[in-house]
């Protein structure tokens, strides 16, 4: 069964700024909904897409997804007193915030959490999810966040924290790469915009031989680029020994911010 094919009843998408917005060009795309976008300063819409202030007047949401800031949700939220009947589902994309918190705010209605990444709005995002009510509550998030992208099931709520700090705010850290790796192309002697073009490139295609090689080992696709004392591995040989414990501080630096959300 297709996702629009599960998915045909009113979405209510709550914040629409850059993960709202990335959602809901999919969604949209993929024929979901209708969806009503409550946002009173929406700002990543899509053409022909309006926002309002407040939730409609009638009716009563499938499908409420929580896409608002964590340390502004529970007055965000305070519009839907009352609105949301008992086989209501509420996905929250918020860093943070716990199922428990979202259940207490929310008793009687389906409770999933979902960490999709910014790619999801070109439909290659990672979504991790996570929810105590069963199965058919799992099968609608599914249908919800499949059109943008891989979705992984987490067994403990606790996870999320590494997810949103791998995840979450990863596509950062690879934009940052490719800005850094663009900037030590200039020092070598290449022009500004040629450097960048090669750094963008080279990412953009590292990324679709690994997705298209998916079941062979990273370190593995990297041993094949990098030949005994070539080129590679004189490059390697420098960024190998600082990477990984950099990279263990990054994380942890970011997980340590989501639980502080919370």
């Amino acid at each position: 069964m297709t996702a629009s094919a599960q998915i045909g009843a009113p979405i209510w998408l709550i914040g629409c700024g850059n993960m709202g917005g990335a959602l809901l060009r999919r969604w949209l795309a993929e024929g979901l909904g209708p969806v009503a976008v409550i946002d009173p300063a929406a700002r990543n819409l899509p053409p022909g897409v309006e926002a309002s202030a407040r939730p409609p007047a009638e009716g009563k949401p499938d499908i409420v997804v929580l896409a608002v800031k964590p340390q502004a949700w529970a007055q965000a939220v305070l519009p839907l007193a009352g609105r949301l009947g008992p086989l209501t589902l509420v996905i929250s994309v918020m860093a943070g915030v716990r199922t428990e918190d979202l259940s207490r705010l929310f008793p009687g209605a389906g409770i999933v959490r979902a960490m999709p990444n910014t790619p999801s709005a070109v439909g290659q995002g990672a979504t991790a999810l996570f929810t105590r009510d069963g199965d058919i509550v799992q099968g609608a998030a599914e249908a919800l966040f499949q059109p943008v992208g891989q979705t992984i099931w987490l067994s403990d709520e606790t996870q999320f924290d590494a997810v949103t700090a791998v995840s979450g705010s990863g596509p950062a850290y690879v934009f940052h790469f490719i800005e850094a790796l663009a900037a030590a192309g200039e020092a070598a002697g290449l022009e500004p915009a040629m450097a960048m073009r090669l750094a963008r490139q080279t990412l953009i295609g590292a990324a679709a031989l690994a997705a298209q090689d998916g079941a062979t080992p990273a370190a593995a696709l990297r041993e094949r680029v990098t030949s005994p004392g070539g080129t590679t591995a004189a490059g390697l040989s420098v960024l190998m020994p600082g990477l990984t414990p950099l990279l263990e501080q990054v994380v942890a630096a970011a997980a340590a911010r989501s639980r502080e959300l919370g």
